[in-house]
């Protein structure tokens, strides 16, 4: 694939559910990093669940590894969300430092269903967006149209670790201020 002067600087990986999105960003994140890039942003980490709940959910600075708690215990028969707001409201403080921290690329662990709601990480990866650094991060497949929708039609990946790392290195390729530099 050639490179283009309008490579999308966002693209969210599709989960089809096919392998396990978290272990895979997690290791185009490591892959990036061994690169040499900056890669600042987020990754989904799910300790072992205890007996009779649903096993919670941490986010984690990738570059300082702090954990976030973003889940709040609902009970075994609650068909409620259990994503804790005030936990990612804590947790998008990992954004706030990747603007300001000359980041080659900014990885969020889902645009998933507080995005979509207007919730969640939104004002955090448009600022990203705003900014021109390259985004990348997971979307169901239900939730593909409100992602096109949310970027103005940002690229749309098959988790295959070859074609992901492609657009990586176009997208920060294509980037502005890799370009002046």
């Amino acid at each position: 694939m050639h490179e283009t002067p309008d490579t999308p600087l966002a693209a969210a990986i599709v989960d089809d559910r096919s392998i396990d999105i978290d272990a895979f960003l997690a290791q185009v994140v490591q892959r990036q990093l061994a690169a040499g890039l900056r890669v600042r942003g987020c990754l989904m980490r799910r300790p072992p669940r205890g007996p009779g709940c649903a096993a919670t959910m941490h986010l984690v600075d990738i570059a300082t590894s702090q954990s976030y708690l973003v889940s709040q215990p609902m009970g075994t028969n609650s068909r409620a969300c259990r994503a804790d707001t005030q936990g990612f409201a804590r947790a998008s403080a990992i954004f706030r430092r990747a603007l300001g921290d000359a980041s080659d690329l900014v990885v969020s662990n889902r645009f998933g269903e507080l995005e979509v709601r207007g919730e969640g990480f939104c004002a955090e990866l448009l600022a990203v967006m705003s900014r021109e650094i390259p985004l990348l991060t997971t979307v169901a497949a239900r939730n593909v149209e409100v992602w096109r929708a949310f970027t103005g039609g940002a690229a749309l990946l098959a988790p295959d670790a070859d074609e992901v790392a492609a657009w990586v290195a176009r997208a920060v390729a294509a980037r502005p201020m890799a370009q002046a530099a």
